[in-house]
């Protein structure tokens, strides 16, 4: 992967999904809101734009000027993880009924990861599914959640445990939106953005050490460069595999332990890119484990994650037993076995049913208090 910036990254630029008659653009800039012709992407006459309460103070009016030849409806959600369950999605599919909406619809998401999620989904179950386009606001969601088509909300037993595949038809990551995020939003998406070089590009990696306090200071040129390597990793990945038969899975790197910390705390008080910085050190410590990577290595990521401000250890009242039990319903359970995401080697991520449950035991052991 090429990894040094560009003057280009002041401007839009685009990140191709390869994904056959499913494929679809990234646009990713400052101000990538007003490049894109919204149009060329709407079916038919009409639109209905999912937002949450915060984004849309920010962004819908000016999100609904693109929008001026169509009739448009919205839907202003509560801010947070607590939306991203049945209830959440059946609010949506309510007020697109009672609007009299039909199959050439198009559902616009505009907002984070939650919106993006629980609108997608919305997207891909009613009348079996109607045409959907991304309009991340937040890091989480520009690099990670938006791409690829995953869709769903969670159950009280597990997170994102209900849900489908559906490709929007593009996304739109407008990096000015980043500026507005708060800190700790901010650093949240910076943990999937310091994964795609653990399981991917080591070059990568080492760019965003040497550029973390641009990327904390706000810095959209350097931003902007970090979107567009991470959607062009995912992107790689997911034209391989959309729907996760296999190779796609090492984007999951670190999600199961944080996934489990998430779902012991019913989805509150952390946010999903402080539980995945937790996950991908407690990976991390099971490759360190199975002579993958070095101890060093490992320090350089929990150096990297405390710099960010983000959590390096599960939260105090988590037990062993708490992980043990939570983890035996993860996704990625097959035939009663739990597979994991290790790295064979900085930068080369791999899917693993061999790692050993005394390694595992050993990794939950160094990392919770009881």
């Amino acid at each position: 992967m090429h990894t040094s910036l560009s003057s280009s990254e002041s401007q839009c630029c685009k990140v191709h999904v390869s994904l056959g008659i499913r494929s679809y653009s990234i646009i990713i800039g400052p101000d990538a809101m007003e490049e894109v012709v919204f149009a060329d992407y709407v079916l038919g006459r009409r639109v209905m734009i999912v937002t949450n309460e915060i984004v849309e103070r920010l962004y819908f009016e000016k999100v609904v000027q693109n929008f001026r030849e169509f009739q448009v409806n919205k839907i202003v959600l509560p801010d947070g993880e607590k939306i991203k369950t049945l209830d959440g999605l059946n609010i949506i599919l309510s007020a697109l009924l009672e609007e009299g909406h039909d199959r050439t619809t198009t559902l616009v998401a505009l907002g984070g990861g939650v919106i993006g999620d629980v609108a997608g989904f919305a997207a891909a179950v009613y009348q079996r599914g109607i045409g959907f386009v991304q309009i991340p606001t937040t890091l989480l969601a520009q690099v990670d959640s938006s791409v690829g088509g995953k869709t769903g909300v969670n159950h009280a037993l597990g997170k994102n445990m209900i849900g489908a595949f559906h490709q929007p038809s593009i996304v739109i990551s407008d990096t000015t939106t980043l500026r507005t995020l708060p800190k700790r939003e901010f650093a949240a998406g910076l943990s999937e953005v310091i994964k795609y070089g653990l399981i991917a590009d080591r070059d990568f990696f080492n760019w965003i050490e040497e550029n973390l306090d641009g990327l904390l200071g706000y810095d959209l040129n350097l931003l902007a460069y970090a979107v567009r390597v991470s959607c062009q990793i995912k992107a790689s990945i997911v034209s391989q595999d959309e729907t996760e038969q296999g190779h796609r899975a090492i984007l999951n790197f670190g999600h199961t332990f944080g996934h489990a910390i998430e779902t012991f705390l019913k989805y509150r008080d952390w946010v999903h890119g402080e539980a995945i910085s937790v996950g991908m050190l407690m990976a991390m410590r099971l490759s360190v484990l199975l002579g993958g990577i070095s101890e060093t290595d490992f320090d350089r990521l929990k150096v990297m994650l405390e710099r960010c401000g983000l959590p390096t250890s599960p939260p105090l009242s988590m037990t062993i037993q708490d992980f043990n039990l939570i983890m035996t319903r993860d996704k990625k359970v097959i035939d009663g076995q739990l597979r994991l995401i290790i790295l064979e080697a900085f930068g080369l991520a791999t899917v693993s049913t061999e790692y050993g449950d005394s390694n595992l035991q050993k990794v939950l052991s160094f990392h919770c208090a009881s």
